[in-house]
């Protein structure tokens, strides 16, 4: 019989899987979109959409359910706050999965996973700004020229 196969292993063990699964939705919720390997997308897949439709009702249990699944108050705020409102209207399908070709090194399928009607602001969140970098070294020139 064919009963509780309903999912990948993935060559893990339960508490990696679920950790594994844990840091990747937490990435996909901060960034928006995330590359890697097919498996780990179509598996990913289902469990963003779960969490995009519990956010989408905000009451107290919800934000309970969800911060004991991903375990970052950020990313629970993010859903309710701003994941929550952009589809409102839609009744699933907040994500999709396009394949990327192959890695160089083991040649295993990648793929990208994104949020659909994503944030492009999204990805630059923890790139420092150019415009900062210019201004501390012109800070520096002139500590160096005034000593």
């Amino acid at each position: 019989m064919r009963h509780g196969i309903g999912y990948r292993k993935l060559n893990k063990t339960g508490e990696h899987r679920k950790a594994l699964f844990k840091n990747m939705l937490n990435s996909l919720i901060k960034y928006e979109q995330i590359i890697t390997t097919l498996p780990k997308a179509k598996e990913l897949k289902p469990q963003i959409d779960k969490v995009i439709t519990i956010g989408k009702k905000n009451i107290l249990s919800n934000k309970k359910k969800l911060f004991s699944k991903l375990q970052d108050k950020k990313s629970v705020t993010k859903v309710f706050n701003e994941l929550s409102k952009r589809y409102n209207t839609r009744k699933g399908g907040y994500s999709r999965v396009l394949k990327a070709g192959f890695r160089t090194g083991d040649d295993a399928p990648m793929a990208v996973i994104e949020l659909v009607d994503k944030n492009p602001e999204a990805r630059k969140v923890d790139k420092p700004k150019k415009v900062e970098k210019k201004e501390n070294e012109k800070k520096t020139d002139q500590k160096v020229a005034s000593k």
